[in-house]
């Protein structure tokens, strides 16, 4: 073997030992430069191969051709190993990997107090209802003075209310008061509104009541009105809201702002009218209050009773929410918990 060959041989044993040193992408170009390049060893190694004897240069230019393919497959793997380690670095001094594909995003649902109002709102919409918004901060007097509960009316004990530092002012404790804001603006036309909105009371939480809470009131007024125009409506809306074939029944009640008054019950969807600690024990759920609307509110209304007559209701949200989810808590819909919300949400 000539001393081109070991020349050869001793080179690549050099460069292989340098390159296993080197620790930075500049590193192993200058290292290239040296080696590899134009003007780099191996290149001046092979100067002195035209001075050799004929029968050697095929061997000599076999060793090189070796040399030079091993010495780039070694310079690509240690700067694939460079460019690893140097990207790790940089991404752990930045805290975001860019090169990563990108995380899809969580997209929310409706709320299922919202996905209930929305529902309530459509299968009134249909019956010709209009959804009229009332104010959440009410006055004394329309919440309750001109439905019929004047200062000292026994009936505002029903509702314990949270009133503002503003004498006079307070939070609505239901969306009756709706009823004179919707009258007072169409009167003398006949009317047929759904008043949906939050209500508030001082209650202590149970599974059943919370202090915050979603009604939606229903008012229609218009001549020749009458009780059997409330039936009617309110069974087409349990069979929409509930499913075909609820059980409905209605209870006399007594509200200050309804004269006759009832309370209207539906079979218990969550435990097939067997009884639970939702219903009581008793199989039924209440799902709305209503009556003829009382015909002073229709006076404070701007509505002349002897013309016309009109009904009313009232109906928690949640508690219908509840029927239709099979939710045995009401204070799930208020907990944020992610768990029941992506299980029951819209």
């Amino acid at each position: 073997m000539s001393a081109l060959v070991d020349k050869l041989k001793a080179l690549q044993a050099e460069a292989e030992a340098k390159l296993s040193g080197l620790s930075t992408t500049a590193e192993t170009e200058a290292w290239f430069r040296d080696f590899l390049g134009r003007k780099g060893a191996l290149t001046n190694a092979l100067q002195g191969i035209g001075q050799m004897p004929t029968e050697e240069r095929p061997l000599v230019g076999k060793v090189a051709n070796e040399v030079k393919v091993a010495l780039t497959a070694a310079l690509e793997a240690r700067q694939a190993t460079i460019a690893d380690a140097e990207m790790e670095a940089a991404l752990s001094a930045e805290g975001i990997d860019v090169t990563l594909p990108g995380r899809p995003q969580n997209v929310g649902k409706i709320h299922p107090s919202n996905a209930a109002l929305r529902d309530i709102n459509a299968i009134f919409t249909q019956m010709g209802f209009q959804v009229y918004d009332a104010p959440e901060v009410e006055t004394d007097e329309m919440n309750f003075e001109l439905l019929n509960m004047p200062d000292g009316h026994p009936a505002r004990d029903m509702w314990d209310t949270f009133y503002t530092t503003t004498p006079g002012v307070l939070l609505r404790t239901h969306t009756s008061p709706g009823q004179i804001h919707a009258m007072r603006e169409y009167c003398p036309e006949p009317i047929r509104v759904v008043l949906p909105g939050k209500c508030f009371r001082y209650e202590d939480v149970t599974a059943r009541s919370e202090m915050m809470f979603h009604q939606v009131e229903g008012l229609v007024v218009g001549p020749n009105i009458t009780f059997s125009d409330l039936k009617g409506t309110v069974v087409a809306f349990a069979n929409q809201m509930f499913g075909e074939g609820r059980k409905l029944r209605f209870r006399k009640s007594y509200f200050p702002f309804t004269e006759p008054s009832v309370e209207v019950d539906v079979d218990c969807v969550l435990c097939g009218g067997k009884g639970c600690r939702v219903c009581k024990y008793t199989g039924w759920l209440e799902i709305m209050g209503a009556g003829m609307v009382n015909p002073m509110v229709l006076a404070n209304g701007g509505y002349d009773p002897a013309v016309f007559s009109g009904y009313a209701f009232g109906m928690g949200v949640e508690r219908s929410a509840m029927l239709k989810l099979g939710v045995d808590d009401i204070r799930y819909f208020f907990s944020n918990d992610v768990r029941f919300l992506e299980r029951v949400g819209a």
